[in-house]
């Protein structure tokens, strides 16, 4: 059976957090992952002394998310120069040859994200076995979306592509999840583990309290 095939239990990760507030929330509603950007175009970038007054606070059994968008080597160590991860999330065009360099030199886990518009997207995914050691998978933006970041512009795919999809790798979705949708989403899609940035912000890069809670007590909920 495909690893995250109906599963009762539903992780949540609550990405681009960067306000102590947000961080105790997430952790205290039940979070299972909390994600930490370092890309500076997106409005929820942090610099290394930012993070680390967050990641502190973060309690063994949530796992910490480092963020990057095609990285160099010196991106990745000015920030793991000053905070712990235990995964690396990768949301750009690394290869599976530099997802794979990324896990080993750094020891660390790795979530390489495919962008998914049809079924025939979830191709890429194989090569990353070996590599990676979870996907996830998010909204393939417009063509004539010139202003989408990499990840969280809200933008939700149709989660049927992945019903029935079988995966080597544990995998999450993401692209446009709110509380309201998420049932729907998790029942067309079949995931266990989702994520969740835009979603649960008043503003970009502004996270909601009481829409951090929403969403993880719809998680709980299904």
């Amino acid at each position: 059976m495909p690893p995250n095939a109906n599963s009762a239990n539903i992780e949540v990760k609550i990405c681009g957090l960067a306000s102590p507030e947000s961080v105790d929330v997430a952790v205290e509603g039940g979070a299972r992952y909390v994600g930490f950007v370092f890309y500076p175009p997106s409005p929820r970038n942090l610099k290394p002394a930012e993070a680390r007054s967050l990641t502190e606070r973060v309690p063994l059994g949530v796992h910490r998310v480092a963020l990057f968008v095609n990285p160099s080597d010196t991106d990745i160590d000015r920030v793991f120069a000053q905070n712990q991860f235990d995964m690396i999330q990768l949301h750009g065009a690394e290869t599976p040859e530099r997802t794979n360099n990324i896990r080993a030199r750094t020891g660390t886990k790795v979530m390489k994200v495919i962008k998914l518009a049809a079924r025939a997207d979830l191709a890429a995914a194989a090569a990353y076995q070996g590599a990676a050691d979870q996907l996830l998978f998010d909204a393939m933006a417009p063509k004539d979306r010139t202003d989408a970041l990499p990840g969280g512009n809200a933008l939700a795919f149709d989660w049927t592509l992945l019903a029935g999809a079988e995966m080597a790798l544990p995998w999450m979705l993401a692209g446009g999840l709110t509380a309201e949708n998420l049932a729907q989403a998790v029942a067309s899609s079949g995931a266990s583990q989702v994520d969740v940035s835009s979603g649960v912000e008043d503003a970009p890069g502004v996270k909601s309290p009481d829409k951090i809670r929403a969403f993880l007590a719809a998680a709980a909920a299904i």
